[in-house]
């Protein structure tokens, strides 16, 4: 029997006779299916319960759209992984193409607030509610290597991407791979994937671009016979280590295969109503914003991007109008320390009284609480809470900061010599790129003392050559393609990867 639609208060009702469907807008999204007089099944929405119905979780197909394409970014509620997205996503809709980004009720007003339109799916997650409980000196002492491992310092099995594969056991990647699915892919994918795929069955987009660890984005894109692209906000570690583990997996006898990962992932696809196949854990491409010299890359095809700050929304502040009348450095240890990983993991009271005699402006941006414990400032440091960096980083002859993603690429655009002192992820093997580069000097952070960051940063100041090689990497990033350069062949990547 064919449907019948009737308008009702809020939107439209199909009915078949056996089922009615009320489409809803939610607040910043599309509207979302809602069936009436239905208990959906369990752990899923009833919005999710809905779109299955209808679809089955068979592809749907492309929608013509005249030139312009339909393009979904999704990232679990994380701040700055989103930053990283948001230049592109610009790109793509002033290019004349749709742009939605799906993520966790949590980060609605952060997507809001970029310009970009926001579609809120499933629940939060609850990572840093339970993380919290074991960030903090007590359990630090107590239990140190737990310890680094919740803190993400050392990060089973990515911390061996890296190293070359004589020196990888097949047994710790595995078990990293088991942890990481169980206490990290789960807890943040688990409350979102049945919500963004009955979103992508009721948007249909052409393109999914997915942060790297939201393993929903590439399910929703396959249920509906999008193309899908992995963007990562560090080194490819992910990529890596996935190519290794394949390859060690090879050498395994066939009953000791097993594949955390990929079964997980398996799992979820089925629930879905999709097949899960390999190009769902590093996506049908993949966007590099590093530059050659400093890349990790595994055995896929990458698209390279000039990377392009975004530090959210920001204004600049009357001191920065102006030139700085000596040299200045910027000292910064992001803000993920403080509001994530329960602190600095460096004394920032020490560094100051070191680099307290510096001939420079040292602008320090130390959270507020940090700041209410200083027992003095010396007379050369400027403290802030915040400032934007991309607009900071341009009048600075010297960076001293934590080697992550945001703050590494800003600094390396601007041109800018780089102290870093490296402790999570990705953070330790592209401050070593760099120093390989000359463009920057590096101490791992357990070994940073005062006076070794107030030595090298002298040499930062004093030797001209890590200012010729940091220019020689600035122009390296500027000669990569622009996130607007990108955007014909993302249009491409669609046509060719879709099913």
């Amino acid at each position: 029997m064919a449907a019948q639609m009737r308008q009702v208060r809020g939107g439209v009702e199909a009915s078949n006779g056996k089922l009615a469907v009320h489409y809803r807008r939610h607040p910043g999204s599309s509207r979302i299916p809602l069936l009436l007089g239905s208990v959906p099944p369990a752990g899923r929405t009833p919005a999710a319960a809905a779109v299955s119905q209808i679809a089955d979780g068979a592809p749907q197909p492309a929608v013509d759209r005249g030139a312009g394409m339909r393009i979904l970014f999704t990232t679990y509620s994380e701040k700055t992984h989103f930053h990283a997205m948001v230049p592109l996503a610009w790109a793509l809709m002033g290019a004349g193409h749709e742009v939605r980004v799906a993520s966790q009720p949590a980060l609605t007003e952060v997507i809001t607030r970029s310009g970009l339109t926001a579609v809120p799916v499933g629940s939060d997650h609850h990572l840093w509610r339970v993380l919290e409980r074991f960030l903090n000196p007590r359990f630090a002492a107590a239990n140190p290597e737990m310890y680094k491992q919740i803190r993400a310092v050392d990060l089973p099995p990515f911390d061996t991407a890296d190293d070359s594969l004589e020196d990888i056991s097949w047994d710790y990647l595995q078990s990293g791979y088991e942890t990481v699915v169980r206490n990290w892919y789960k807890m943040i994918n688990d409350p979102m994937t049945s919500d963004l795929v009955a979103f992508a069955r009721q948007w249909k987009p052409d393109l999914v671009i997915w942060e790297q660890a939201t393993y929903a984005g590439p399910i929703a894109a396959r249920a509906v016979g999008a193309a899908h692209i992995r963007m990562p906000w560090c080194l490819d570690i992910f990529g890596k280590t996935r190519e290794n583990f394949l390859r060690l997996r090879e050498t395994r006898p066939p009953d000791a295969r097993r594949d955390p990962l990929g079964e997980w992932l398996a799992e979820n696809c089925d629930r879905s109503g999709v097949d899960f196949s390999e190009d769902m854990t590093t996506g049908q491409a993949t966007i590099d914003q590093y530059p050659a010299p400093l890349q990790l890359k595994a055995d896929i095809e990458y698209l390279p991007m000039r990377y392009v700050p975004y530090n959210g929304v920001s204004v600049i502040p009357d001191w920065l109008w102006a030139p700085p009348t000596r040299p200045r450095v910027c000292l910064t240890l992001g803000v993920s320390a403080t509001q994530r990983f329960g602190g600095y993991p460096v004394g920032v009271g020490e560094l100051l009284d070191a680099l307290g005699d510096v001939d420079a402006e040292i602008v320090a941006t130390v959270s507020e609480e940090t700041q209410s414990e200083l027992k003095r400032v010396p007379d050369n440091i400027r403290l802030v809470s915040f400032v934007p960096l991309s607009a900071l980083m341009p009048t600075c002859v010297a960076s001293i900061n934590h080697g992550a993603f945001g703050t590494f690429n800003t600094t390396a655009l601007a041109g800018v010599p780089q102290l870093t002192i490296p402790e999570q992820h990705d953070n330790p093997p592209v401050c070593d790129r760099l120093v390989d580069y000359g463009a920057g000097l590096t101490e791992y952070y357990t070994d940073v003392t005062g006076e070794k960051v107030r030595g090298h940063l002298l040499r930062l100041l004093e030797e001209p050559s890590f200012t010729t090689a940091a220019a020689a990497l600035r122009e390296e990033m500027l000669a990569m393609p622009t996130p607007r350069d990108l955007v014909p062949r993302l249009t491409e990547a669609a046509a060719q990867y879709r099913p």
